[in-house]
């Protein structure tokens, strides 16, 4: 998958949690894989979750029954007993927190060192819209310090770049990696995305918010709506995101309930709410 399909080593690290529960569950023999057994393992798989999550182990699981099909480990178009999870585009609101529930996730940080580290990663997902897996990978040759951008051409805030010298010359260990991120105490490594994800939950139970969902994603949802209150284009808001799709970005534009209201419709027949 790295090499042929040039998946991200985020997106591996999903599979293969997928891939050994799938082991677990059903043996690790794939030539006596039934088509009810590969579907009900998906069904159960998949109730954990969500429609996005849910659509994620369907992939997984189709990729991999194609790799043992080809390989001659089981019998080949197993792939197909996989069923789909329907979903609809555009069908909900993105879930987000709003400006001042940001500023206490960011505010509950600690002056100490994991504090300094936190700070500096939270505004990095709050202020850019980066992905956890981005923060976790991000990497001192990814920063251009005098122009604030590189390959993805995105601008370094003043707010950001004063949190990220701060994290680096008071708590950052000296460990010997490419990596901005690492643990403040041993064993000293590289941020991990669940690790960035413990952040932002660590955060939000401190400032005592009930957020909607409880990881990175929350706080890049949050980003995207506060740029489109404050008047960007979804044009602008796709470019910082970094979305390939436009259509991706036009979700966000249901977030603006103000200016919904005003070119609404009113249903016949019925008196206005």
């Amino acid at each position: 998958m790295r090499l042929h399909r040039g998946l991200t080593e985020t997106t591996l690290d999903v599979y293969q949690a997928i891939f050994v529960e799938l082991l677990a569950a059903r043996g690790s023999d794939p030539h006596l894989y039934t088509a009810e057994v590969l579907r009900d393992f998906v069904l159960e798989r998949a109730r954990r979750h969500g429609i996005s999550r849910a659509k994620t182990v369907v992939v997984a699981v189709r990729a991999l029954l194609r790799f043992l099909g080809a390989t001659g480990r089981c019998p080949p178009g197993m792939q197909h007993a996989i069923p789909g999870f329907a979903s609809w585009q555009l069908s909900t609101v993105p879930r987000f927190l709003v400006a001042e529930d940001v500023e206490r996730v960011i505010a509950s940080c600690a002056a100490d060192a994991n504090g300094l580290r936190d700070k500096a990663v939270l505004l990095l997902l709050a202020r850019l819209g980066l992905r956890a897996g981005e923060v976790a990978q991000l990497r001192f040759a990814d920063i251009d310090w005098g122009h604030g951008r590189r390959q993805e051409r995105l601008p370094l805030p003043q707010e950001v770049g004063a949190a990220l010298l701060l994290y680096l010359r008071q708590s950052r260990p000296p460990l010997q990696t490419p990596e901005v991120f690492t643990s403040v105490v041993a064993p000293l490594r590289p941020l991990t995305r669940a690790a960035v994800t413990h952040i932002v939950r660590a955060a939000l139970r401190r400032a005592g918010i009930k957020a909607p969902i409880n990881g990175a994603h929350l706080l890049r949802h949050s980003a995207a709506t506060a740029m489109l209150r404050q008047g960007a284009s979804l044009a602008g808001i796709g470019a910082v995101l970094r979305h390939r799709s436009p259509r991706t970005t036009v979700h966000y534009a249901k977030v603006d309930f103000c200016l919904l209201s005003e070119i609404a419709q009113p249903w016949p027949a019925v008196p206005p709410c």
